[in-house]
Formats: structure tokens, sequence, C-alpha cells
């Protein structure tokens, strides 16, 4: 009977690990072209997207990688926050509660990695807003500066003098709104949820106008006034009129953002270009690979079989890595880019440890017994220099918003992905560099 070895075993797994990553990371068009000895091939390959359905379980994903602003361009908004009604020991609070509101009005939008930061020049109070691979500055400036102050209100007289009459239940009421389709038409509508206060007051106001309409008001504009046909309890209802999938959504959007605590206004906008531009980007690719067959080259010379054990974990790194950076997503800048070579450095660096040590130890007892031992005593130091990385990179990204540390998009970018490659470079060099080892040395002493 076949039997495999528990590090055989855990290749297998490795394996097919790294199929499931390249399948990941490849782009979506692959051209393959062939034209020799009579024989012509031009075709290209797309690799499909991720389509499941289990159930009510329905998972879709494109792996396409995300660039940043450096390197795809988008749209850069600058807002100016109206403080003047604000006294002046409060205004910090404020503009960061509009800068909180920006940042999740941003991120319900669907933007990666954008950057929402203040900045205070002369008396001025602005936030700026950074959206990559966002082109349509209008529609994202209309989308981020509204207020979304709703309010319901009833109506008084007949429709030709009609007075409309503001209520206590408004949008601070609210728990969630969401994109609903109605039942029966089909028509996109808005679904909206109170907490238990709004519930009581809702009850109250649909009881008491059964058979009249009942407004709903939107920064002072009426989006709908649907007949109230009896008392609604539940504390949930619909926003219906006329509105098309994506203003339905982009309401929910604001509503579920909440309102800003200022009025602000757009005084800049523009569309940002990739700074670095298609033929950079090519050129920085073909930097990094020719940097890293030049690594590829120097294991390989240097520790021979040892080294191209390394050269294989190395390259397993760089094919989980990027499946990471598409899963996540990780949106990919140029100091991004600089995080995931220096993280390459680091995973070199483990082997040379390991390898190192096991030169030493070689001679003195046998092959297997130096290999574990090399890779348990330069364990210490590569915990060690990885632990203070980790740190580093913590500080850098600044999870936890402490004012007296980095709030910069590009730093923050650097430090995750040098985070990220550690991290991988931990498991290939550990994991994947230690079971091919074993694997390696036992058909040797054979």
């Amino acid at each position: 009977m076949f039997h495999l070895s528990p590090p055989a075993k855990k290749l297998l797994l490795i394996l097919f690990l790294t199929i499931v990553c390249l399948f990941i990371s490849l782009p979506q068009n692959i051209p393959f072209k062939i034209k020799t000895l009579g024989i012509k091939i031009d075709r290209t390959f797309v690799r499909p997207n991720l389509d499941l359905k289990i159930g009510r379980l329905e998972i879709k994903k494109n792996f396409d990688l995300i660039l940043g602003l450096d390197l795809a361009g988008g749209s850069h908004l600058v807002f100016e926050a109206d403080t003047s009604k604000i006294p002046a020991e409060k205004v910090k609070d404020a503009i960061e509660s509009v800068r909180n509101v920006i940042e999740k009005r941003v991120n319900l939008f669907g933007v990666s990695e954008p950057v929402v930061q203040t900045s205070s020049f002369e008396g001025k109070n602005r936030i700026v807003v950074e959206l990559p691979g966002i082109k349509d500055t209008q529609k994202a400036a209309a989308l981020i500066g509204k207020t979304a102050q709703l309010v319901f209100a009833e109506v008084e007289g007949a429709s030709a003098s009609a007075k409309l009459k503001p209520t206590t239940l408004t949008g601070a009421d609210l728990i969630t709104a969401r994109v609903e389709f109605d039942q029966t038409s089909g028509k996109p509508g808005v679904g909206i949820e109170f907490n238990k206060e709004g519930d009581t007051k809702f009850a109250a106001l649909t009881e008491k106008n059964v058979g009249k309409p009942l407004a709903i008001l939107l920064d002072g504009e009426v989006v709908s006034a649907p007949i109230v046909q009896e008392k609604i309890i539940g504390g949930k209802a619909q926003i219906s009129g006329s509105f098309t999938t994506d203003e339905a959504k982009s309401l929910t959007i604001q509503l579920n953002a909440g309102a800003l605590s200022l009025p602000i206004k757009l005084v800049e906008e523009r569309t940002v270009g990739a700074t670095l531009g298609a033929e950079s980007v090519q050129r920085s690719v073909k930097a990094g690979l020719v940097g890293l067959a030049m690594v590829l080259l120097f294991m390989l010379l240097t520790y021979g079989g040892l080294g191209l054990v390394a050269d294989i974990g190395l390259v397993v790194f760089a094919i989980i890595t990027l499946a990471l950076y598409k899963l996540i997503p990780v949106v990919l800048t140029l100091p991004g880019i600089a995080g995931f070579l220096l993280s390459v450095g680091m995973a070199v660096d483990s082997n040379i440890l390991i390898f190192e040590r096991f030169k030493e130890e070689r001679g003195r007892r046998p092959v297997a017994d130096a290999l574990e031992i090399s890779f348990g005593r330069a364990w210490d130091s590569i915990r060690d220099a990885n632990i203070a990385t980790l740190l580093t990179a913590f500080i850098l990204a600044n999870p936890f918003e402490w004012n007296f540390l980095n709030t910069s998009g590009p730093v923050r970018g650097f430090a995750i992905t040098l985070a990220l490659g550690i991290g991988i470079s931990l498991f290939t060099g550990i994991v994947v560099s230690r079971n091919l080892l074993r694997v390696f040395v036992k058909e040797k002493k054979k």
C-alpha cells in the first residue's frame, strides 16, 4: 500500500494551496502567441471569475488587482467646512465629525483605500478626499457632500394649498436603510427601519394620519408622500417614488452615513492621472522581476540544492502574496510595492539564517538531526527580527487613529503590504522550505 510521510502530505496541501493562489493571481486576460516553424497561434485565454451560489449564499469575486491613485489615477476633491456658527473650542471636534461621516460615505460608495484627511490653513478648515479609480468627480462630490436630513411631515389642507408640518420623526431615529424592490411593480425603493423611540413615533404618526398622505422630506424636498392605509407598527417602512436603482442606492448611502454636523462646500475637484504612467509601471514591474531573478540566482549559486529549495519557497511566497492582495483586497501603490519588495528581502534573510546554521550543525551530527536543530535555533533570530519589523509596521499603519502618529494613506499602504509579506514569508520559510528539506534530506539518506 502506498504510504506518504507527514512532510510529503503537507507538501501536497501546500501544492494545492499554491495552485489555487496561482489561479487567483493570474491576470484576467492572458495572451498566448506562437509564430515559429509554420505554427501560428494567437489566442487570449480569459480567466473565469468566482461566481458561486449555494442556497441563499451568493459569492461573486472578479480577482482584479486594485491600483492606487498614483498608479491608476482617480478623483481629488477638497471640501471646505463653514465653522462660522461653531464656538472656537468645538471646531476641532466638529471637523473630525465631518471627516468621519465623509469617510463612512466613501466606504459605502465602494471605494477601496480612500484617503480622507483634514487640513487647516489660514483659518480655513478643509477635508481632502482622494478616490482611486473614480473618474466621475461630480457624482462622487454630490454623494459625499449632501447633508441628507430626513424628516417626516404631516400634510395639512387640500393639495392646492397643502402645508407641510414637520414632525419629530427624523433620520436620527433610523437604524438602517437598504434598497428594496416592490413585490408588485418591481420598482426600486428604500426600506427604512427605526429604533425603539422611532418605532413609537412612527406608530403614533401613522395612527393619526390614516387615510391622509405622509410626506417624506430629504433636505427639504419631498421624495415621497404615500397615503397611510393603517397604523404601522414594528418600526419598518419603505420610501417609494420614481427612483432608479442607482438613485435608491445613493439615498441609502446618505441615510446610513448620517447627517453632516457642518455645512460644507466643494472648493476643488479634479481628475488625477496616474502619476507614474503606464510606461513607468511597466518598467517598475520589469525592475522587480530582474531583482527577484537575481535573488533566486544568488541563492542557487551560494547554497546549491538548499538554495533551490529556498527559491521554490520564494516563488510560492510571491504567488500567495499576490493572491491575498486580490482577495482582501489591497490597493497597490508605489509605497505598497516597496513594502512587498522589502518583505522579499526578509523572506530570503530567514532562509540564509537557517542555511548558515545548518552548515555548522551538519558536521557534528546526522543530516536529518542537523536540519531540525538548525530550524529550531535559527527560529529565535527569525522571530525577533520579524516581530520588530511587525511592530514598526503597526506603528506606521496606526490602526487606532492616534493623533500623535502617522495618518498618511501611502505610508499606511507601505505598512500593510510589509506586514502581510512578513506573515507570508514566515509561512513559506518555516512551513514550505522546512517540509521540502525534510523530504529532500530523507531521499538523500536513502
